[in-house]
């Protein structure tokens, strides 16, 4: 069946914050086709490299399909009915605050809402936080200490309407695709100007005026700088400040009292950069995890708004302070009080009129009085025996939490941990007493809210698949079997929605931001068919900015302003861990690649964990290009393959997050990073956690490729999809006595090999053929880093074996080179010869290779390969 008859749905992308619209075509069989929805306010029909290759990740073969209990799959009664009572007996014993939810800003609004339900209204603790924690808790401390509430100003449309953009912490190109072409296409069309302050140059550089490699963590200095000059020029709003704002004097003195010295950057840098600011009336600053993810990001936060405020720069076309989330659904969880020091419908918990408020309306036996334990301190705790019965729904924190060795020790040893989720093989699956297996994007049916407070359907276009069910269901569930049943009779997520919309006019009524009263009485109908709206939705407003009026979410109107000083890093440096460790995502993965893990295509441009560290430094510790490092911290340790490049800062080598137990031998990143977090929000800082950095001496290094799923047991390995099957790097301490048992072993086969062994220089390599005579799999060993074309070596599984083993392409072969466009499938060696054909034109080159025409994420890399190898007296 080819799907031609099957109708079209229109859903949202499960992976950033951008919250891009999909067209999805079940195919018949299982699979779906793909597309950017047109009619998308968001992304007006584009998608990322990660969007389009959705369709290579709705494959059963990694999925839970059924209950498990201590490992034996179980029906859904037994599962349940052992969790309430569990749940159950553990709050009767040592009380609701020995009980925790763990949740993820991949639940839909309606998953999130239900939990919070349970967990505050019901259970009676607010012990439920979300990895949205390590993602936007500093924005949303910030948003409040100065608006009162936790708004968004701004709309996407800014970016397009604004004359200078300013990013901070935010590698758009990468991070947030589809809005890096619609800002790369306004600098193009009217002129936009473009500063970055990153202290590493990443791929949005490429499109920045000015780029301000900062000294990390200084963005308070640099930020307090601005502030001191806006008034010394005379740039501030007078009249907004004094109608419309507190706190100036006393912010003004802590700005004042800061030396802009402390960022390391060229005085003449600094000062274009603040004239820039002063004379642009349309100035949009867009932050992210750069900014966030800090034991000082509210800090940053609110020194950025103090500079939007104290021009009255906000809530008008092109103009205010804009946090771009990580996540799907992360505003989602915001709205219903997924975060453990909030209440539902952005409602203070700590305020006794809105819990009394929420918990009439909920008719709660037992409200949430105080806030609960934030992520950090939530698996302290689960350590320390205080929280004794631990759910985890669509996250994997032995992976993603800062020191992930401690977090997975502490799940390990919690007296009863319950873990819903897609697939049992994540690192915290495995620790789990319960396994619940849940619905996957392309299956899951409610909404989402992406950064500029767009409320989207997300709908389902295939049937759960064995037993899954979703997370709403399992909560609410629960909940009835833990006497609830009046509660959490929820038959569906439009239920849900409505209850959720009902009770934002609580807040409306309160003066309160959130109010989506205006859809509380959707129909069924209506729900199924709800079109993306801009909340707020209620009778008195529907989209739009907030802020323009100068009204804000304070007791007394007015915005506060709010001294903030730069400060150090809460790790420190030391002559044994001399260096900072920057951390963050690659281009084409998610997360802990979960999801992007089973798209092959997603796997070819970064294939491995990897180190990126600037020359300097890696001639200080003895590293080789493509070599191996071994990095360590007073809380754990990995081997990452090096990257050299100037891109990096002194002193602050950057690796991503994605490779876990499952992906990498030694590769979980966030085993590295300290415990640290933010004082007021609770966010981990993740960006400027000390380490050392060492050469792994590696005794071989190998690379491999095999129709099969190769299994690994050597000090360093990386295994990735590949279209045909899979491939894998390796390295070890010592040369192994035997290569040919050693590839049995790692391809489970006991065939004979073709074998080419070189004793002078080291080499070795083995190819096993299957009976029809195609390549079944093959092994390359060096004693130096193995120089193959691998994306060539991979496709010749399941062909003719042919030259395998010289390794390239041979006769009438053409390699394409590794890849550098993940949604064409275009390489290095494509792109070098259209350079050479068509001359060193960018877009020429993308029209004539098909690289960069969509998502567009690649095209800074295009342009250094341009830079680099177009003929000198073609670019003169």
């Amino acid at each position: 069946m080819d799907g031609a008859g099957l109708p079209q749905v229109r859903s949202t992308c499960p992976y950033c914050g951008v919250g891009c619209g999909v067209l999805l075509r079940p195919d018949g069989a299982g699979g779906l086709g793909v597309e950017g929805d047109p009619a998308h306010p968001a992304n007006r029909g584009r998608l990322c490299s990660k969007g389009m290759a959705l369709g290579q990740t709705v494959g059963l073969e990694e999925r839970l399909l059924a209950p498990r209990v201590d490992g034996v799959e179980t029906g859904w009664d037994t599962a349940l009915d052992l969790v309430a009572t569990r749940f159950s007996e553990t709050i009767a014993k040592h009380g609701p605050d020995s009980v925790a939810f763990y949740v993820s800003g991949q639940l839909l609004t309606e998953d999130y809402y239900v939990a919070n339900k349970l967990m505050k209204g019901f259970i009676g603790s607010a012990n439920i936080d979300t990895n949205s924690r390590l993602c936007m808790a500093s924005t949303v401390a910030g948003h409040r200490r100065a608006f009162g509430t936790d708004t968004v100003p701004g709309i996407y449309d800014d970016l397009e309407e604004a004359d200078l953009v300013v990013l901070v912490g935010s590698n758009m190109a990468w991070c947030h695709p589809v809005l890096f072409r619609r800002l790369a296409a306004a600098r193009a069309e009217r002129g936009t100007k473009v500063v970055v302050v990153d202290p590493r140059r990443t791929a949005t550089c490429e499109i920045a005026d000015l780029h301000l490699k900062l000294r990390p963590g200084t963005d308070v200095a640099l930020f307090n700088g601005l502030f001191a000059h806006l008034r010394e020029v005379g740039a501030l709003d007078m009249r907004f400040l004094l109608e419309h704002t507190t706190g100036f004097d006393e912010a003004f003195r802590a700005a004042s009292a800061d030396q802009i010295d402390a960022t390391g950057l060229a005085a003449g840098d600094v000062a274009r950069f603040y004239r820039m600011f002063a004379a642009t009336e349309r100035t949009v600053t867009v932050f992210s995890q750069g900014v966030n993810q800090s034991s000082t990001g509210s800090d940053k936060v609110n020194a950025i708004l103090n500079c939007h405020l104290a021009t009255g720069r906000l809530g008008q076309p092109g103009q205010g302070p804009f946090s771009v989330t990580g996540q799907p659904n992360a505003m989602g969880g915001r709205e219903v009080g997924g975060l453990a020091n909030m209440l539902a419908a952005h409602l203070d918990l700590e305020d006794a009129g809105h819990r009394a408020a929420v918990r009439s309306f909920w008719s709660a036996p037992a409200m949430a009085e105080s806030a609960g334990l934030k992520a950090v301190e939530m698996f302290r705790a689960v350590g320390d025996g205080r929280i004794k019965a631990l759910w985890i729904a669509g996250t994997n924190p032995a992976v993603s939490m800062p020191d992930a060795d401690a977090v997975r020790d502490a799940i390990r040893g919690c007296a009863f941990t319950v873990v819903s989720d897609i697939t049992a093989r994540t690192d915290t699956a495995r620790l789990a007493d319960v396994l619940l297996p849940a619905t996957g994007w392309g299956e899951k049916d409610g909404t989402v809210t992406n950064s500029d407070r767009t409320i989207s359907r997300q709908r389902p276009a295939l049937p759960a698949p064995g037993q899954a069910r979703h997370d709403w269901a399992i909560f609410a569930e629960v909940g009835r079997r833990m006497g609830w049943a009046e509660a959490f009779d929820y038959r569906a997520p439009a239920e849900i929605f409505r209850e959720h919309a009902a009770l934002s006019k609580i807040a409306g009524g309160f003066g309160r931001d959130f109010d989506i009263s205006g859809l509380a009485d959707l129909s069924d109908a209506g729900y199924e068919a709800l079109e993306p709206v801009r909340w707020p939705v209620s009778a008195n407003r529907t989209g739009g900015r907030f802020f323009g009026d100068g009204r804000f979410f304070t007791p007394d109107g007015r915005a506060r302003l709010i001294p903030v000083r730069q400060a150090a890093p809460a790790t420190r440096r030391s002559p044994r861990y001399p260096f900072r460790l920057n951390t963050g995502r690659t281009r084409d993965q998610w997360h802990t690649m979960t999801r992007t893990g089973l798209a092959p295509r997603l796997s070819r441009h970064l294939a491995e964990p990897f180190l990126q560290i600037h020359p300097s430094d890696a001639e200080t510790v003895g590293l080789e290009p493509a070599g191996l490092a071994r990095v360590t911290s007073p809380q754990g340790s990995a081997i990452l393959r090096v990257l050299i490049s100037e891109d990096a800062a002194i002193g602050a080598p950057f690796a991503p997050m994605h490779w876990t137990g499952e992906t990498a031998s030694a590769g979980r990143v966030d085993a590295l990073v300290a415990p640290m977090t933010d004082a007021v929000s609770g966010q981990p800082e993740s960006k400027a956690s000390a380490v050392a950095v060492t050469p792994f001496e590696a005794g071989w290094y190998g690379f491999a490729v095999s129709a099969r799923k190769p299994e690994a047991d050597t000090a360093y390995w990386a295994r990735v999809r590949s279209e045909t099957g899979w491939r894998m790097e390796l390295a070890g301490e010592r040369a192994e006595a035997d290569w040919t048992a050693f590839a049995r072993d790692l391809f489970g086969t006991g065939s004979e090999p073709q074998v080419f062994s070189d004793a002078a220089s080291g080499v070795v390599r083995l190819a096993f053929t299957a009976p029809d005579g195609t390549l079944d799999a093959a092994l390359f060993v060096s004693p130096e880093p193995v120089a193959v074309a691998r994306d060539h070596v991979a496709g010749l599984i399941g062909q003719a074996a042919g030259d395998v083993l010289a390794a390239r392409a041979g006769g009438a072969g053409f390699d394409p080179g590794p890849t550098v466009c993940a949604c064409m499938g275009v390489g290095a060696n494509t792109l070098l010869a259209a350079i050479g054909t068509v001359g060193p034109d960018l877009d020429r080159i993308c029209e004539a290779t098909g690289a960069g025409l969509t998502c567009g994420s690649c095209r800074p890399e295009i342009t250094t390969l341009i830079d680099r190898f177009a003929p000198r007296e073609a670019a003169e």
